[in-house]
Parts: structure tokens; C-alpha cells; sequence
């Protein structure tokens, strides 16, 4: 495939799949299955750092005013108590990390059967999040803590990671609209870890990267995460998981059966 066509596909579904509670890491998996990984986007890591950084930035772009209002009012103990609870929320998903990142890696190597499962989990969280009582609790550090794990366990493929932590949200009583923003907010300090944690580990050979073509890649992620970031926000807020629910259910149901069938 054309260098940057398959670039801005990967922006895209980077873009989209980032936010919407789909599974973006589940979704490649299931396409390396079915058409191979080079078609199905096998990434360079820089490449991968360069389309998380694109999200990290729509992130910011969208949630823009509250960063900016946040770091004024700093000193506040309001905006103390958030920012401890990010630090807080950030702990699980970091511990994993680090400590089991061979085990993690591992789960990434055609395990279609487990995507399938934990895109059946996330179709239960949604459904479960759908329905729950509106209810206007906040995000104090009891809850950040549980968010955080539930970001955790997100790094199974299959799992998805705004799915599980705006639901964990929801279900704990978090008025929808501090679940979104927390969910969101809380992930850019880890993005930007482990963008750290990669470029100084890799040994990428930068002279023979298209960088027109990472440029085309990080445009589309960047451009379709806003769009998909702000869509989700309003999905939250109007008790509208169900369909994504319905989505990944027969997502994780047609992966099992390609897995046990194919």
C-alpha cells in the first residue's frame, strides 16, 4: 500500500478509535487477522509516537480552556485536588507498565480469541454505563484510583480504554460530563510518558522515515480525534453508549467465530 495513504488510514483510525469506546487496539488486531499486517497498519514505533502525539494534541486542543484554567488557578485547592486526582488515576496503568510490559507485549501477537472476549467485556461495561442512574458525584481520590485501574486493565486488546474508564466513571456515580473530561484529561500525561519512555529506549532509523508522510498521518489523527473527542463527549452526556455497545458486541462475536472458525 501507498506509503501515505496507509499513514493517513492509520491517522484515522488512530483519530477515531482513540476516543470512541471501540477498542483501537482490538480493531488492529482483528485487521492484522484478517488482511495482513502490512495492509492492516503495522507500525513503525515512530509512527506510533507520532499518531499518539496527534491525539494527546486534539486532546488538549478540545479540553483547551479547562487545562488553562486549571494551571491559573493552580494554587485553588479545587484545582489541586484534580490534578492529584490525574497523578493518582495515572499510578495503575503506569505500574503495569513498567513492570509487565514483556507480558503486555505478548498479548499483541494474534490473540484474536482474547480480543474477542474483551470486546464482549466492553459491550457489557457500555450497557451497564448506559443505564445507570444520573447522579452528580465527583471525581475525589477514591474514585480516581478505581478509574485508574480500570485504564489498567485497559491495555488488554479488545478492552477500550475511554470505554472503561468513562464507564467505571459513570457507574461510580460521576456526573457524565466530569466523566468524559476526567477520562480524556487523564490519559495525556501517560501518552506523553510513553512517548518519553519509547524515543528514549527505540534506536529508529530517522533518515529513512517519509516524514510527508508521518505529517499526513498525524494531520488525519489529529483532525478526526477533535471531531471524535467532542462527539463523544455529547454521546456521554445524552446516555448514548448503547449503540457502541451493540458495535462491540458484534465486533468481539464475529472475532470469535473468525478465530474459531477460520
Amino acid at each position: 500500500m501507498n506509503d501515505f495513504l496507509q499513514k493517513i488510514i492509520l491517522g484515522i483510525i488512530q483519530g477515531l478509535t482513540e476516543f470512541l469506546p471501540v477498542s483501537s487496539s482490538g480493531h488492529l488486531e482483528i485487521a492484522k487477522m484478517m488482511i495482513g499486517d502490512d495492509v492492516a497498519g503495522h507500525e513503525s514505533l515512530l509512527t506510533t509516537v507520532v499518531l499518539h502525539f496527534a491525539t494527546a494534541m486534539a486532546t488538549m486542543v478540545v479540553f483547551r480552556d479547562d487545562i488553562i484554567d486549571i494551571l491559573k488557578t493552580l494554587k485553588q485547592k479545587a484545582s489541586q485536588k484534580f490534578v492529584i486526582a490525574i497523578v493518582l488515576s495515572m499510578i495503575p496503568a503506569a505500574a503495569v507498565g513498567v513492570l509487565l510490559q514483556d507480558q503486555i507485549d505478548a498479548l499483541f501477537s494474534g490473540n484474536l480469541w482474547l480480543v474477542g472476549i474483551c470486546l464482549l467485556v466492553t459491550a457489557g461495561l457500555l450497557l451497564i454505563a448506559d443505564r445507570a442512574k444520573d447522579s452528580q458525584h465527583e471525581v475525589n481520590y477514591f474514585r480516581a484510583i478505581i478509574i485508574g485501574i480500570s485504564q489498567a486493565i485497559a491495555i488488554l486488546p479488545g478492552i477500550s480504554r475511554s470505554g472503561a474508564t468513562i464507564s467505571t466513571s459513570v457507574i461510580l456515580g460521576i456526573d457524565r460530563s466530569k466523566a468524559a473530561r476526567f477520562s480524556f484529561l487523564m490519559v495525556v500525561p501517560l501518552i506523553f510518558g510513553k512517548m518519553a519512555k519509547d524515543l528514549l529506549e527505540a534506536d529508529m532509523v530517522l533518515h529513512t522515515t517519509s516524514w510527508t508522510a508521518l505529517g499526513l498521518g498525524f494531520a488525519a489523527a489529529f483532525i478526526t480525534g477533535v471531531f471524535a473527542c467532542k462527539w463523544m463527549i455529547a454521546l456521554v452526556k445524552n446516555s448514548k453508549l448503547y449503540y457502541f455497545s451493540i458495535y462491540c458486541g458484534l465486533v468481539g462475536a464475529v472475532a470469535l467465530l473468525y478465530y474459531f472458525l477460520g
